[in-house]
């Protein structure tokens, strides 16, 4: 029978130290709280209080609840007064050191049966418990900030971790109202091993230019629906936390991907650290201020230069199928006049026009043909645009080229041309003019819809940063790492997604999946984007997710 937990330790008592206390002390745990001075608890008790506060003015909490959970916390210097406490949660700044020397402290100060847990995000919680005379007892227990919001807890077994004690441990994160998740000692766990990937690939986007910060952030918010962009993800987490991460994650899997992009390592130099310190990829009003300085050093989604973009009067679609006839939709609900070509045999009707949408289909060989005749029919000023699907498979130079007048082709990306989805991805060329990419740019705008500028690369921006996530997901899976359903509770508990990876992939389609994947691992050969070896497997089987019935879960019906 597991023990009935009463007596919580914390050491620490920064920003995440004080949300666990505040967490245990919430849900009736007398709670001893150490810092190493006066000051340190003076800051401690105020985030406690500033949580607090915040709780009361919403209707979270009443005031004698609140006055209640400060009678519960005691916080002191001396680390002798977490003797007899039942679980000690350590949550110092992640040094392995550090972390080690706490753990060796509190091996010779608490009870035998007493429970110790570190709070750390990727480091080897084996190593920490190593520390100890009692390695069985030891345990990862990693929460999300902040503390008090964020319904995820992983649990982290070693391989020496007592079955008990892991047990016992997830009991004490459900009497807290959390969600525990049970994975092995693996770096980054499941959430920050998965997110940090992810946002390591998105910082290495905007290093070498390929797209803007504002359009990076934009394209993941409005085309994934997620929370918050990438980048400004990262100065949340801190960049700092960020590299430290990425650095044990490296050199355990010493998977490229996993390396902290110089831009990072050189911002967390230069103290750039993100929204704690008033700058990163961001400029704030202040640290710790959320409010961005919009003059900062880039400016963000620039509106288009009007002096480059050209005034659009008249515009063309052509194509019969639902891509098409949902572009038209668009261009008609944003009140522009579209004159609509089925096929080749009719695109005469569309040589008058400013603009040209090709949206015939994804076989390569018909939009080169459809864009070499459009090339002859229409205007020396008229401009010329190639849609891409997920599954085109080259890139839009290559069919730009058939025109023989490359420079007024620029591809365009509907995630969604119906209203489900306001992101529109406007890809240039080598060849593109500015006036080019400047007027389309606008014309999205004035459809109500969020342009996204990137260069002329496998998966543009959304794609690019979504599919190569999903795909490590998959291969966690396929290492039994963890199940689906953690995965997915992970990601949307812990990181906020809207969905799981594995609802994601059910949804697109696994044979959609493998098809991007492919081609982000054709273009770059990178060991770590080739496709996972069970997507593959799936693909092959006929397990295409919702639409056969079967994928990564069975559903009752196509």
């Amino acid at each position: 029978m597991a023990r009935e937990f009463t007596t919580v330790g914390v050491v620490g008592l920064g920003t995440m130290g004080a949300g666990i206390a505040e967490v245990f002390a919430r849900n009736g745990f007398e709670v001893v709280g150490v810092e190493q001075s006066d000051e340190q608890l003076q800051r401690g008790r105020t985030h406690i209080h500033q949580s607090t506060n915040r709780a009361v003015r919403r209707g979270k909490l009443d005031p004698q609840d609140q006055q209640a959970i400060f009678h519960r916390l005691t916080l002191t210097r001396s680390m002798s007064d977490l003797a007899d406490c039942d679980l000690v949660v350590e949550a110092v700044v992640e040094r392995l050191d550090l972390k080690r020397s706490i753990f060796s402290q509190l091996d010779k100060i608490v009870r035998p049966d007493a429970v110790l847990a570190t709070n750390t995000s990727s480091l080897s919680v084996t190593e920490i418990a190593a520390s100890t005379s009692q390695p069985g007892r030891v345990v990862g227990l990693h929460f999300f900030n902040p503390a008090p919001v964020q319904q995820l807890v992983e649990v982290v077994r070693t391989v020496v971790t007592e079955p008990a004690v892991v047990e016992e441990v997830q009991g004490v994160a459900r009497r807290l109202g959390k969600n525990p998740v049970t994975v092995g000692d693996k770096a980054g766990f499941i959430a920050n091993a998965l997110l940090l990937s992810y946002l390591n690939r998105a910082a290495a986007f905007y290093e070498s230019r390929y797209a803007s910060r504002a359009d990076i952030d934009a394209a993941m918010r409005v085309g994934c629906g997620y929370p918050m962009g990438p980048l400004a993800l990262l100065d949340l987490i801190g960049l700092d936390t960020a590299y430290q991460i990425l650095e044990t994650m490296y050199g355990e899997s010493r998977n490229r991907l996993h390396a902290p992009t110089p831009l990072i390592k050189q911002m967390v130099t230069a103290g750039l650290l993100g929204r704690k310190t008033g700058r990163g990829f961001y400029t704030y009003e202040a640290a710790d201020n959320p409010t961005v300085v919009v003059a900062d050093a880039e400016t963000p989604s620039p509106d288009p230069d009007p002096h480059r973009a050209r005034s659009l009067r008249r515009i063309g679609v052509v194509g019969s199928g639902p891509l098409a006839n949902g572009i038209v939709k668009a261009f008609g609900n944003g009140g522009l006049e579209v004159s609509h070509a089925a096929d080749l045999g009719s695109l005469q009707q569309v040589g008058e026009e400013d603009l040209v949408v090709e949206a015939v289909s994804d076989d390569p060989e018909e939009k080169k043909a459809v864009l070499e005749h459009l090339g002859k029919v229409c205007g020396p000023d008229a401009i010329l645009a190639t849609t891409i699907t997920d599954i085109t498979a080259v890139p839009v130079v290559e069919i730009a080229v058939a025109t023989g007048r490359q420079q007024d082709v620029v591809g365009l990306h509907f995630i969604d041309p119906t209203a489900s989805s306001d992101l529109v991805e406007v890809v240039s060329t080598v060849s593109t003019s500015a006036d080019v990419t400047a007027t389309v740019q606008a014309l999205v705008m004035a459809l109500g819809k969020q342009p996204v500028l990137c260069g002329d690369r496998a998966g543009f921006v959304v794609n690019a940063l979504l599919f190569p996530y999903l795909n490590d997901a998959v291969r966690m899976l396929d290492d039994h790492y963890a199940s689906a359903d953690d995965i997915d509770t992970a990601m949307k508990q812990g990181c906020a997604l809207p969905m799981g990876p594995f609802e994601v992939l059910d949804m697109v389609g696994t044979d959609v999946s493998l098809t991007i994947q492919r081609q982000l691992y054709r273009e770059s050969r990178e060991p770590g984007l080739a496709p996972a070896p069970l997507l593959e497997h799936l693909v092959t089987a006929g397990y295409l997710g919702r639409k056969t019935g079967r994928g990564f879960r069975e559903y009752s019906a196509p």
